[in-house]
């Protein structure tokens, strides 16, 4: 997931789990507890990947290599103030 275009793959498959946790709970397959767990834990993954193509933008932007910007951790991210 080092390139942009990984991100992005990293991220439809994200979405596709969750609009297939969305249809499983719909069938009655999975509990709505399960589905919330896994939901949260989704989103997570989702906003630390939107975080690192931001950086990678960012350096890209102003002069800098892409490849410096690093994943940051779910506390850093989820608790980001601006």
């Amino acid at each position: 997931m080092t390139t942009d275009k990984g991100i992005h793959d990293h991220i439809s498959e994200l979405v596709a789990e969750e609009k297939d946790l969305r249809e499983k709970l719909a069938k009655g397959e999975i509990s709505r507890d399960e589905e919330h767990a896994r939901l949260s834990s989704l989103e997570v993954e989702l906003d630390r990947a939107w975080d690192l193509l931001r950086q990678r933008s960012a350096k890209r932007q102003y002069g800098g290599q892409p490849d410096e910007a690093a994943e940051r951790s779910a506390d850093v991210v989820e608790k980001y103030l601006g």
